[in-house]
């Protein structure tokens, strides 16, 4: 594992190691969106990881998905975010707040404003999710119309300038897992026979508005965006085209000059292969599943830059000093992941009380 400590500058960082904390769902933020009491500790005890990326945080009223989910569109939130970046940069840390629309994975009963949720076409998941009430179908979602295409690009650009005055160091671009830009590339998410449907220059639209949006907003340096081809989360799948359309999105990604690409990897290696090739910048691959001994495998041969890890840093505030020293891992606790108070969020407990 000799490559996975060797320093990386990403963006302006400059970066201890080739690791870093991947976004996670904790579901622990107020009711109105603000990160919770406890979120600057659990970000904080993580600061070895050197790039931490938060959990999806939601952009707009629109944009939330799950209950007790983070946003970054009010000054609450932003004094909330303070907080936490405060904490991770006292503990020589650096921080990313992940931008996530949920789109179509939603629930009124999860949402401020008790809407249904939106999509690029009017098309239900055909899954449940978690409400207040217990688990509930997620509804038929509402149709963005090209308005409100534009107004949501507006969103995404407005909650990257908050993040940044709550003094986050970047933000990553959420287009994976089955949220609102994922939904725009999979062929049977979206059959919109405008610009914004039909081929792949045409799926892969906004989420380029958006990414131009950010960049022109906080800047290039400061931007990283996730994807997850050929993985059908809630249900999303790029069809026949989705290589291509990958293909030619890391190609749109790439005149942007994005601090980096964080892949979530599906199984496809020719494909990971070719974004390699064409991506110049850092690219993150997590692989769900990986043994421990092959956390540095993808470094070592030249396919990724950094390793981004899950539940071993959740269950782990101090998974770097661990793995040096080859010292026995937490194991997470599955049934404290999702919402909840302290047990199972920042009482893990580490090598040196």
């Amino acid at each position: 594992m000799t490559n996975l400590w060797n320093p990386i500058t990403i963006g302006k960082l400059n970066l201890p190691h080739r690791l870093a904390m991947a976004p996670m769902t904790r579901s622990r933020a107020l009711s109105d969106g603000t990160p919770g009491s406890l979120s600057a500790e659990y970000y904080a005890q993580r600061a070895s990881l050197g790039l931490l990326i938060s959990e999806g945080t939601q952009p707009s009223e629109d944009g939330q998905g799950y209950t007790m989910t983070p946003g970054i569109y009010t000054e609450k939130h932003i004094e909330g975010w303070r907080k936490v970046t405060d904490e991770v940069h006292a503990a020589g840390g650096y921080l990313f707040i992940q931008l996530m629309h949920a789109g179509r994975m939603s629930h009124p009963d999860n949402t401020p404003h008790h809407r249904k949720g939106v999509a690029p076409s009017a098309i239900a998941p055909g899954a449940e999710i978690f409400t207040p009430n217990g688990m509930m179908e997620i509804p038929v979602p509402r149709e963005l119309s090209q308005t409100e295409i534009k107004e949501t690009v507006e969103d995404f650009k407005k909650a990257a300038a908050s993040a940044i005055k709550a003094g986050a160091d970047g933000v990553e671009i959420h287009g994976a897992n089955g949220y609102l830009i994922h939904q725009f590339f999979g062929e049977n998410s979206n059959i919109r026979t405008d610009e914004y449907g039909g081929s792949v220059e045409n799926r892969v639209r906004f989420a380029i508005e958006v990414t131009k949006a950010i960049v022109e907003e906080v800047g290039a340096e400061r931007t990283g965006f996730r994807i997850s081809p050929n993985a059908p989360f809630s249900k999303v799948d790029e069809g026949q085209s989705g290589p291509d359309l990958y293909r030619y999105l890391v190609e749109e990604l790439k005149k942007l000059n994005l601090a980096y690409v964080h892949v979530m990897h599906g199984g496809d290696e020719e494909l990971l292969r070719d974004i390699r090739t064409l991506w110049p910048n850092a690219l993150l691959v997590n692989r769900p599943g990986r043994a421990l001994e092959d956390i540095a495998t993808d470094i070592d041969n030249g396919i990724a830059d950094m390793a981004p890890i899950g539940a071993w840093a959740l269950a782990n505030p101090d998974f770097v000093e661990r793995l040096k020293l080859n010292a026995p891992l937490n194991e997470p606790d599955k049934g404290t992941f999702f919402g909840g108070g302290s047990q199972g969020y920042v009482d893990y407990p580490a090598l040196k009380k």
